[in-house]
């Protein structure tokens, strides 16, 4: 418990002293008009009060990511704590940050245009490619997971429960997509959001209640995996790839955008976008605390489980077993809340960066209809080869968690670039070291990865050195040749 004090107490600190940092850096004008002002049009330009902006920021980026990850993340030990909060600070909160005022700075702009901007044109369209399949999968998996849980909530856990849910689900993604973004999503947000921050709360509490004995940094980083049953996936990489939302996700680079357009101060993004990433950093802190009890605390045995549960297992048997049948009931619609509440917003984001990139007003609903029925047809094939296949839910995840950090890559080069060329001195080592890691991570994975290329997980950590060594290079000669030329960065 030791290790998750320091871990808890850590992050808060990151938020005020190096999120304040970042801040300085980067240099927020209050003065200069946001697009909420600027843009209004009454669908997705919107000025909302700035708390409301901030719940709707933490439900868009909390998916079952800081939940699932981070108790899948658990079986690696106390390692699982110094990647959420190193990599929360450093990469995650940054990312996100950085993703969000250069949205505010440059119009509401999307991701792939962001990238467009910096990278080049040929890069944004394949940013554009894989922005849109990376949404497609985060809207589907998180049609299919919370629908399981209810359906084990509701019913018998049978298919025709969990395809009643299924149904339900994609039904209100379909109104929350093409309706004003104030109209449904700015109004139960902040009731989704007190339901998963109830959760955290709670679980919260009844750690310090129990006080159980948990794996700490000084027991040592390695073989923790083992003794919970996981095998074949070494720290590095996989990791990095396993907990993602819960430290840095790709999948936040398309979400920050959407509150670009509705912030109406520069001020306001270190709480909103910094800020909502602390915050799910520390859910995922808790699951990851709470995990490890369930894994090598004897925590399974308690509450009538076994080492090879899967994630939503593990979220019903220890909110049931802590918080009792009411409070196990309002801990699991947390959970359950987080997926759904980014599932919408990911079609609602896929809506946008097409009408970005068809320069397509979005205002008259047959123009959103004409872009988000196709989509939606798409997500119903894939959602339909996730139930057909007994395995579909599992390959789906695992591509989506490696294209998933293959954006944030992207994306932190997209701020180092921006750096080198408007701010200029060593402010770009801000984003650098986080790019040329997720990089070797993210390389490094699909290499030897069962989804990938199948190389031997030996070589793993040369992979790793030599993709960093041979990246800071590139960077290196690319910003002595070219890091000098001028954008009209604004």
């Amino acid at each position: 418990m030791i290790s998750f004090l320091i871990s808890i107490a850590a992050l808060i600190l990151g938020y005020f002293v190096y999120g304040a940092f970042v801040d300085r850096v980067f240099g927020p004008d209050p003065s200069r008009p946001t697009p909420a002002i600027a843009k209004a049009d009454g669908v997705d330009f919107i000025a909302m009060p700035s708390w409301r902006v901030f719940m709707i920021q933490f439900l868009n980026i909390a998916g079952t990511g800081p939940i699932f990850g981070a108790i899948m993340g658990a079986k690696f030990g106390p390692a699982s704590y110094l990647w959420i909060v190193l990599g929360c600070i450093f990469a995650g909160a940054v990312h996100d940050y950085l993703c969000g005022m250069l949205s505010v700075r440059h119009g509401g702009s999307g991701f792939p245009e962001l990238v467009g901007q910096y990278l080049g044109k040929s890069t944004r369209t394949v940013m554009l490619i894989f922005s849109i399949v990376l949404l497609l999968l985060v809207g589907t998996v998180f049609v299919y997971s919370p629908a399981l849980i209810l359906g084990d909530i509701a019913g018998d856990g049978t298919r025709g429960s969990i395809m009643l849910w299924v149904g339900i689900i994609f039904l209100y993604y379909v109104v929350a997509t093409l309706l004003p973004i104030d109209k449904v999503i700015g109004k139960i947000y902040p009731v989704f959001a007190v339901t998963l921050l109830f959760m955290a709360a709670a679980l919260m509490v009844c750690l310090f209640i129990k006080w159980p004995s948990l794996p700490e940094f000084w027991d040592g980083l390695g073989g923790w995996s083992a003794k919970a049953g996981l095998t074949g996936q070494p720290i590095f990489p996989c990791l990095f790839i396993t907990i993602a939302c819960g430290a840095i996700s790709g999948f936040h680079a398309t979400q920050s955008p959407l509150m670009a357009r509705c912030i109406q101060n520069e001020k306001l993004g270190r709480p909103v976008f910094y800020g909502s990433m602390i915050t799910e950093g520390l859910v995922a802190l808790i699951w990851a605390a709470v995990s490890s009890w369930f894994f090598f605390d004897g925590g399974a045995a308690t509450v009538g489980s076994d080492l090879s549960a899967a994630a939503p297992a593990v979220v019903t048997k220890v909110s049931e077993g802590w918080l009792g049948l009411l409070g196990g009931i309002l801990a699991i619609l947390g959970v359950v809340a987080a997926p759904i509440t980014s599932g919408d917003t990911a079609f609602r984001s896929a809506r946008l960066i097409i009408a970005d990139f068809l320069h397509l007003e979005q205002k008259d609903l047959k123009r959103r209809l004409a872009i988000a029925l196709p989509l939606f047809a798409a997500s119903s094939i894939l959602l339909w080869y996730n139930i057909a296949d007994a395995n579909g839910f599992n390959t789906i995840w695992r591509y989506f968690g490696w294209s998933n950090q293959t954006l944030a890559t992207f994306m932190l080069w997209t701020a180092t670039i921006y750096f080198v060329r408007k701010k200029g001195g060593l402010s770009y080592l801000i984003t650098l070291l986080s790019a040329l890691f997720m990089t070797s991570v993210c390389v490094t994975f699909i290499l030897i990865d069962k989804t990938g290329f199948r190389l031997p997980q030996q070589l793993a950590p040369w992979i790793g050195i030599g993709t960093f060594v041979v990246s800071l290079v590139l960077f290196y000669v690319w910003k002595f040749r070219k890091g000098s030329e001028t954008l009209n960065v604004k």
